[in-house]
């Protein structure tokens, strides 16, 4: 039997453990295998060391929550625990591991199929990765280009994504060509801070090392070496995606993201993304992945709201069917 502790960071140790030691009493429950001592801001723990890293990465996963919501409910801890176990019983396994971000951050695949989009990338040049918000298709995408640049497999990372509010143009905002389009890419941004450090990220920003590349300013280019990213691409039109999709270079590696139930183009108008995900399957060297809402990894209600939206279209296709 294997003794470690561990912190629990700066959290309040009432709002962790809860009023008489109710949530400490969850985790002893959901870990019987396990002896657990809150002492503090610490936890000593006794037990085999395979259970011993699934639970010290999920009170990371606890401690991650917290951080983003500022509260810990009993409800949310059991779901934390209980969610994805069998995805992350060894953390470090290099199934589910895909680069250390800042800080030390482990930066991994939560998910079957987030586990799935990064062995396709290994095996493919190009990758169509679509499925609900939240789902870290996006996450996932990024980090795989932050560890492609790291070894070195590719030269610079290009971003973009369809400025469908600003109808491709964005002449009209202000600021120069990257104050533009920065709104739109913030998501990839936000990504990108976990992964490289806020300095170093400017300095390959100014260098071009990672690039911002508004898809209405792509026509003509050729992408050499590089790992390029498309996000929200359910918003292309079919010439719009044709056009991004050659550009593609030698040593180029392409990911195409996006939600099909979130098309923004005009109802008669159809998306390049659903398209291009029906007539290139089946070509060798282009994979795709769909996720669905068991790849959500955002707050729980997300999954709730996406269930429920999908049973609203059920309900009204029905009802069309009827009136037809």
């Amino acid at each position: 039997m294997i003794e470690r502790i561990i912190s629990i960071g700066s959290i309040d140790p009432l709002d962790f453990y809860g009023i008489n030691n109710s949530k400490l009493d969850i985790l002893k429950e959901l870990f019987p295998k396990l002896q657990i001592v809150g002492r503090g801001n610490e936890l000593i723990v006794k037990g085999e060391i395979k259970t011993l890293n699934l639970f010290e990465n999920k009170i990371n996963l606890i401690l991650q929550h917290y951080n983003q919501y500022n509260v810990l409910t009993a409800a949310n801890l059991k779901r934390i625990v209980l969610e994805n176990t069998k995805e992350i019983e060894n953390p470090d396994d290099p199934k589910n591991l895909i680069l250390f971000g800042n800080n030390g951050k482990i930066i991994r695949s939560r998910t079957p199929n987030q586990r799935k989009l990064v062995e396709k990338s290994k095996k493919n040049d190009m990758v169509f990765a679509i499925g609900p918000a939240g789902s870290g298709k996006t996450y996932t995408a990024v980090a795989i280009a932050v560890k492609a640049l790291r070894n070195n497999e590719v030269k610079r990372i290009i971003l973009s994504r369809p400025a469908v509010e600003a109808g491709e143009n964005l002449g009209f905002l202000p600021g120069d060509l990257k104050e533009k389009i920065d709104p739109y890419l913030q998501p990839l941004y936000d990504a990108l801070l976990d992964m490289i450090p806020p300095r170093k990220l400017a300095g390959y920003l100014e260098a071009e090392v990672i690039q911002i590349a508004p898809l209405a300013y792509m026509r003509g280019r050729t992408l050499n070496d590089a790992f390029v990213i498309l996000d929200e691409a359910q918003n292309t039109t079919s010439k719009q995606l044709k056009m991004f999709l050659t550009r593609m270079g030698t040593s180029g590696k392409f990911m195409i993201t996006g939600d099909i139930t979130q098309i923004d183009l005009p109802k008669k108008q159809q998306s390049g993304l659903v398209q291009a995900f029906h007539i290139l399957k089946g070509i060798k060297g282009i994979a795709m992945v769909e996720f669905d809402k068991s790849d959500i990894v955002r707050h729980p209600l997300v999954k709730k709201i996406v269930s429920a939206y999908e049973i609203d279209e059920e309900n009204e296709a029905k009802k069309w069917k009827k009136e037809e």
